[in-house]
């Protein structure tokens, strides 16, 4: 979310294309924060008001560790407020805790050598779109500079999957250590990769349709259904396909539809048609 022209919140979702390829252009300072930190809430006055005289000479992105923690644990950071400087996609320098204003432009000032402001100020904050080959090549680019920070293989895993390279994304993500194999990322990984598998040899979903309307209880034929729609963007017709094969045959390919359910949770980004179907899958169970 854009804060002002130069000033912005970053996710770990934008991070790539808001900061990493950003800071091709211009220095960023990524200032790691919490809500809980009172230092962080003398600090960021402080940095917001030094990028803001700078008129986009520099960049500033503003990351809640509580909700990114993925992203504070791939910058080491032990302690808030943590202040790192990206340029050309590498940390360069950076600091900790709470530092005068005067400090921080004398720090900063010998980075900002060469570094002109952009020519038109615009209204929002850059954002910048990276196809999925320069996702994947980025996410190369950051393992080969920090080969030893194994969770730079999630955003490697998400990169593979979005340019369809499913085999190596399955690699990868067997080769996870125990603590990332159960991260969020690995989790929808997993499951997205499972999901494809099911409808190897499938027939189209029209074949698919024929063969239920012919044969109510054809499960696989619904269950086959039901994938193509929750990869085609239509989770509440798959979650539906679902919960009916629990409702008529639980144990169906060894509780395979209960199972898909849960999968299929974690891709779904509605939380409220998540909750609905949770209880309605508990109803059914117990």
């Amino acid at each position: 979310m854009a804060i002002s022209p130069w000033i912005f919140e970053a996710t770990e979702a934008d991070f790539q294309a808001q900061i990493l390829l950003a800071s091709q252009q211009q220095p960023v300072l990524v200032d790691f924060w919490a809500p809980w930190c009172e230092p962080c809430k003398q600090l960021t006055p402080v940095l917001e008001k030094i990028v803001s005289a700078l008129k986009g000479r520099v960049l500033l992105a503003k990351i809640n560790s509580d909700e990114q923690g993925q992203l504070a644990a791939m910058f080491n950071v032990r302690s808030l407020p943590t202040v790192i400087l990206i340029r050309d996609g590498q940390p360069v320098d950076g600091f900790t805790g709470v530092q005068p204003e005067a400090a921080i432009s004398q720090w900063l000032a010998p980075h900002l050598e060469g570094v002109e402001a952009p020519a038109e100020v615009v209204e929002e904050a850059p954002v910048v779109t990276l196809t999925p080959v320069e996702k994947l090549a980025a996410a190369r680019a950051a393992i080969s500079a920090e080969p030893e920070k194994s969770e730079l293989k999630l955003a490697l895993i998400e990169a593979l999957l979005g340019t369809g390279e499913s085999d190596l994304a399955a690699t990868e993500l067997d080769a996870l250590p125990a603590n990332l194999a159960v991260h969020d990322i690995a989790i929808k990984a997993r499951a997205e990769l499972d999901f494809a598998r099911a409808l190897k040899d499938a027939p189209d979903e029209a074949t698919l349709q024929l063969r239920l309307d012919s044969k109510a209880d054809d499960h696989l034929a619904r269950y086959q259904i039901g994938v193509r729609r929750l990869l085609a963007g239509d989770p509440e017709a798959a979650l539906e396909a679902f919960l009916d094969i629990l409702q008529r045959d639980r144990q169906w390919q060894e509780d395979r539809a209960r199972k898909s359910l849960i999968a299929a949770f974690a891709l779904i980004d509605d939380a409220d048609l998540v909750s609905r179907t949770r209880r309605r899958m508990a109803a059914l169970l117990f």
